[in-house]
């Protein structure tokens, strides 16, 4: 928090800071048990008629009165670390450059996801990105807003609905919160026009040899890998009654990789999992494992054999998307030394209205 000369607690934001990531503390609610503080770190996304909207990492927006503010600053950008002159680099680590961890920004990490699950169809509408695969998966039927529109931001979100519309899709945004460079600002502005977040997951990142490494074992020998989704693998996907369209964005991405762990006697495969290797980045997806064949390392082999792969064609980090309340899979990517990087979301537009004011999704 901010302390003055005189050792008492500041407030240093003002209207003028809406946009940027600030810290406040404020008073706890009167009557309640517990702390007589609490803080708040997020993007600072309204400060109107008294009240602030500071929206976190998570996603989660918090309101939080300006009369109960007692202190607050502005939380400076992260700077990427520099070498002094004629010094050794700062936070030097001994650790082969295979095994450190990957640094990235959010632009360059939304932009190698959309290359990793490409829709059939896509538009371009300014710096937005409006992405349609006959309904197959929201990250292949939302708008990527990497940028401003080239519109003001009513006639933009128009101009999607319609888009959608026209092929019988409901109309979605794809957005981002914690990270330097996410869109804090844009989610507060679609939930004032009434957009409603239906699916909150993260995206994790880590150094991919730790992953062949730690995952490694005498399963990995028994992995599989196919560049096509074959109907063995389909009958361990968890998407049932596939599409042609679906196996067009299944077999998207610059070098795409199945891997399968055969099942017993004809069965469905015992596990699966799907990488795409670009660049630098391999990503991993669609890591499924047989219910009955659970804590077996099956999962874990499945993908140090795709980062085995992955490694020979000169990638170095990893990433992969995990749902907030799949505490298995967060464990397990944990273990192999993924970290949360930054939260999306996926924000539907309201149901049109009609003269009455009766949704036309009711009225039916």
């Amino acid at each position: 928090m901010e302390i003055s000369a005189a050792g008492r607690l500041k407030v240093r934001i003002t209207a003028a800071d809406v946009g940027k990531r600030v810290s406040v503390r404020r008073l706890g609610e009167p009557g309640a048990a517990g702390e007589k503080f609490t803080d708040t770190v997020g993007v600072l996304t309204s400060w109107d008629d008294g009240v602030l909207l500071i929206t976190r990492k998570s996603g989660e927006t918090v309101r939080i009165p300006e009369s109960s503010l007692v202190a607050g600053k502005v939380v400076p950008a992260r700077r990427p670390t520099t070498t002094p002159q004629g010094g050794a680099p700062r936070h030097v680590t001994t650790a082969p450059a295979r095994r450190r961890g990957p640094a990235a920004t959010y632009a360059e990490l939304a932009r190698v996801a959309a290359r990793a699950w490409r829709p059939v169809e896509s538009e371009r509408l300014g710096d937005w990105e409006l992405r349609a695969a006959s309904g197959f998966t929201r990250r292949a039927n939302s708008v990527l807003p990497l940028g401003g529109p080239g519109l003001p931001l009513d006639e933009a979100l128009a101009a999607v609905r319609r888009w959608y519309g026209e092929r019988g899709l409901p109309a979605y945004v794809q957005t981002a919160t914690g990270a330097e460079g996410t869109q804090e600002m844009l989610c507060a502005e679609l939930e004032r026009r009434g957009w409603v977040r239906e699916v909150t997951a993260e995206l994790w990142t880590g150094a991919l040899a730790p992953v062949h490494d730690r995952a490694g074992g005498s399963g990995e020998d028994a992995v599989v890998l196919s560049r096509t989704a074959d109907e063995a693998w389909l009958a361990r996907y968890r998407r049932k009654g596939v599409s042609e369209v679906a196996l067009k964005v299944l077999g998207s991405g610059p070098s795409v990789w199945f891997a399968t762990v055969p099942g017993e006697g004809g069965d469905a495969p015992a596990a699966i999992g799907r990488c795409v290797v670009d660049g630098r980045w391999a990503s991993f997806a669609a890591v499924e494992v047989d219910p009955a064949r659970r804590r077996q390392g099956l999962a874990s082999a499945v993908m140090a054999a795709l980062a085995r792969q992955a490694l020979a064609e000169g990638a170095s980090a990893a990433w992969l998307q995990v749902e907030t309340h799949n505490a298995g899979a967060r464990a397990l990517y944990a273990g192999m030394g993924f970290t949360p990087h930054h939260a999306y979301h996926h924000y539907r537009a309201p149901d049109p209205v009609t003269e009455s004011g009766t949704s036309r999704t009711a009225a039916r």
